[in-house]
């Protein structure tokens, strides 16, 4: 199920807990903490930057480069303007969130390309013409819908939008409000922008997590898949190997030598 998007500032209403007991008492705790970190990293809503094109997915919002800061939105009407942040750090563009719906636009891969297709708030797709006007009227995504994120070379984590006219979209800040138009030939500093995204969808991020996760287990739960006391040495060797990746095998190595012990 997508998740509703939140803004900094908004009221977080409380969730009602539930007090229904597990179908399975005995159900391994590990898988319970497994389930609660994945539930953590699915809810995550804080907004990190993308840093590769593969990194962009879901909502997103650009940040362009004009100061103050602005980044792109549309209406319900589809006219698409520049529209200014108000939520980062210390005037830091690298750290904006939207503060609303009109800022943000959906990001998805267009099937079997590498480019991508930028959905509005109202359900309707980013579109650049053969003049560089942009406009987000179109119900469906065809070549005009689609764009290209190329890193910026020697700008980390910033990237020039193309159309597949080959043009980049780029800000005139010469004008009392900055305007966006995708009629630009080359990369220049006008045409580049930073993509910050919702960081519950960065797959290295959530693949990071996601680890994390595998990787905690308590000295209870050690116990419970052996079947008696350990001590520390056989704990740190234990969580030694789920963080290598070879834990069912060390694990059946403590069993063995417990054994032994024990009847030795």
């Amino acid at each position: 199920m997508v998740k509703a998007l939140t803004f900094k500032g908004d009221k977080k209403s409380k969730k009602r807990k539930r007090t229904t007991e597990p179908a399975d008492a005995d159900a391994p705790s590990k898988e319970l903490a497994t389930t609660s970190s994945a539930v953590a990293t699915n809810e995550d809503d804080s907004w990190v930057t993308a840093e590769v094109p593969n990194d962009v997915s879901g909502p997103v919002i650009f940040v362009l480069p004009t100061e103050p800061a602005t980044c792109l939105a549309c209406d319900a009407n589809g006219k698409v303007f520049t529209c200014e942040i108000e939520n980062f750090v210390d005037n830091d563009p690298g750290t904006a969130e939207p503060h609303d719906v009109r800022q943000v636009w959906v990001a998805n891969r267009v099937a079997g390309t590498e480019n991508f297709s930028f959905k509005g708030h109202h359900g309707r797709y980013l579109s650049c013409d053969k003049y560089g006007i942009l406009s987000a009227t179109p119900s469906a995504i065809s070549p005009e819908e689609s764009f290209l994120c190329i890193p910026v070379p020697d700008s980390s984590a910033t990237f020039s939008i193309q159309t597949q006219r080959e043009k980049f979209l780029t800000v005139d800040t010469k004008l009392s409000k900055p305007e966006v138009r995708g009629d630009a030939g080359d990369i220049s500093f006008s045409t580049t922008v930073c993509i910050r995204m919702q960081a519950r969808f960065k797959p290295n991020l959530k693949a990071s997590k996601e680890e994390k996760a595998r990787e905690k287990i308590s000295r209870k739960e050690l116990e419970e898949s052996v079947g008696w006391h350990l001590d520390d040495d056989e704990v740190k060797k234990l969580k030694k190997a789920r963080r290598e990746g070879n834990y069912h095998e060390v694990l059946l190595d403590v069993k063995i030598k417990g054994k032994h012990d024990k009847f030795a």
